[in-house]
């Protein structure tokens, strides 16, 4: 619940029923939450859909009774005001208890045990990325206090979810997922999320150093960036929004509204109605969002799931020529080190031939896919720049708010368009106009200027013509991109293993690269 709402005991009451109870009504139904899920173009929160979730209640204390005794890997990073990105392979890695994280992020500094040699005062942490199938191993009955079905999913629950536990100032650097789109569910504390578009990815510096499966990173601090080296990402298009556990807040009731989960009796101002309700709120985040996500409290617990989309057959052969290309190059460039920029995460073997059989097992299971579905087709995947600039227009197409500020979900450009899907309970994560501030922590907290109202008037809009107009300055972008990666160095015609492969394994280009190898196995 929110820092200074009330503690009392929710109660659902029925709109329009004479303040009597009622029953527990989401706002959507499955069926319609996943059709806004594999519709949605931009990031948006889902309010009141878990409100009956068991996992409500798994803050970090009752996790370490669930836990007791288990080891936890934490990562470790510096609170610092540092332009450069904190990646995993700066950071160091801590083995511990949920009660020993706990006790440290009490501020004793004192202690001893596998935190002593990290000042709270300049240290987070952060148990991130821990697979609910790995961490309760031998508790497979809470799997069942996550309801992902509850979203159009059955059968989906904690087993296909993820666990994120850190302390103040944990982050993870920006960067967008290569796979599916995302679903966040905030349990404790507050987290930050700063969101860019995917056409935005010029502007954000895209790297594959470190090289982890599936995650693409931005080389610049969004939160305190360096605008002199790199001047594009001026142009990026910062969207902002607080997650946090429940946000209590006003709103006016009257006859036949729908079913509100109270948090405060209905009381008669002036002779209206009117209520505080908790939102429990859902993140979701699209497919290829760039994400920065930082905690502002002092611990914070999220639950997350993955889910799968059918572009991701296509994707994992693009991830496959990544791995393929960045490992042969940085093993080549020093055999001994690869810590130096494979992410701690990848835990499998980076041979060439173990490479190889990854890209054609990829190949392979597209075109196991191609020969079942009627989604995918073959034909559609040429490389000439007459469709990939069709395809651009068609992307600005789907994602254009419209002159009426309502149009978000994609139905095809030939189609009617359809009605809104925002209102009370689902509401837009709005563009932020303002410079990026300079500094962390407070600055970043809950002013509710990250919502917009029912109707959606406030959500930042951005025509179709300035999209076609970023989208044709993003070969420019590249361009200046790529010059703005040596300016560090003492000769600007210095070319490193690392700027090379910024080239080759380009989101855009491995695109590229995956087209012509299927149109070629296709003939």
């Amino acid at each position: 619940m929110a820092a200074g709402s009330e503690a009392t005991t929710p109660v659902i009451v029925a709109a329009g029923a004479g303040g009597e109870e009622g029953e527990h009504v989401k706002p959507f139904k499955p069926e319609k939450a996943k059709e806004i899920i594999m519709s949605l173009q931009q990031p948006a929160i889902f309010c009141n859909m878990v409100f009956d979730w068991p996992a409500r209640h798994w803050n970090a204390k009752y996790l370490s009774q669930v836990l007791h005794g288990k080891q936890i890997r934490f990562r470790m990073g510096m609170k610092s005001m540092s332009t450069v990105p904190q990646f995993e392979t700066t950071c160091n890695y801590v083995e511990a208890t949920l009660e020993e994280f706990l006790t440290w992020n009490c501020d004793q500094s004192s202690i001893s045990g596998p935190f002593r040699d990290y000042d709270h005062s300049k240290f987070w942490a952060y148990a991130d990325y821990k697979y609910f199938v790995s961490l309760f191993e031998d508790k497979t009955d809470i799997f069942q206090d996550v309801k992902w079905s509850d979203f159009g999913f059955p059968g989906r629950n904690g087993q296909e979810s993820t666990l994120w536990i850190g302390s103040l100032g944990a982050h993870t650097p920006c960067h967008l997922d290569s796979y599916g789109c995302n679903l966040v569910f905030q349990v404790q504390g507050r987290k930050r999320w700063h969101l860019f578009p995917p056409e935005d990815t010029p502007f954000l510096y895209p790297t594959r150093i470190p090289y982890e499966e599936s995650s693409v990173f931005s080389k610049i601090n969004v939160v305190n960036p360096d605008l002199k080296r790199f001047p594009q990402f001026r142009k990026a298009q910062r969207h902002t929004v607080t997650l946090s556990p429940g946000q209590v807040r006003e709103r006016k009731w009257q006859e036949g509204t729908q079913l509100l989960l109270l948090v405060k009796r209905r009381m008669d101002f002036g002779g209206r109605q009117s209520t505080r309700v908790i939102f429990i709120k859902v993140l979701f985040v699209p497919r290829h969002w760039w994400h920065y996500v930082e905690s502002i409290d002092p611990v914070t617990v999220s639950i997350n799931s993955w889910i799968e989309l059918e572009e991701d057959h296509l994707a994992r052969v693009e991830e496959a020529i990544t791995r393929m290309l960045v490992c042969a190059l940085k093993t080549a460039e020093n055999p001994q080190n690869t810590r130096a920029w494979l992410n701690p995460t990848e835990v499998e073997e980076t041979s060439h031939a173990v490479n190889c059989c990854y890209l054609n097992a990829a190949v392979s299971a597209f075109f196991d896919r191609c020969r079942t579905s009627e989604v995918v087709e073959i034909q559609a995947l040429r490389t000439d720049g007459e469709h990939m600039k069709k395809e651009e227009l068609n992307v600005c197409n789907h994602m254009e708010v419209g002159q009426t500020g309502s149009q978000n979900l994609t139905t095809g450009t030939d189609k009617p368009e359809a009605a809104s899907p925002f209102g009370p309970d689902l509401v837009p994560v709005a563009q932020r106009s303002e410079e990026p501030p300079s500094e962390r922590g407070g600055i970043f907290g809950s002013d509710g200027k990250d919502f917009v109202d029912k109707d959606g008037e406030h959500f930042g809009k951005l025509h179709c013509a300035k999209r076609q107009q970023i989208m044709s300055n993003s070969e420019n972008a590249i361009e200046e991109q790529i010059a703005s990666n040596t300016t560090k160095a003492p000769s600007q015609t210095f070319i490193s293993t690392d700027d090379l492969l910024d080239c080759l394994v380009n989101p855009q280009v491995t695109r590229m690269v995956a087209q012509l190898l299927i149109q070629g196995r296709s003939l």
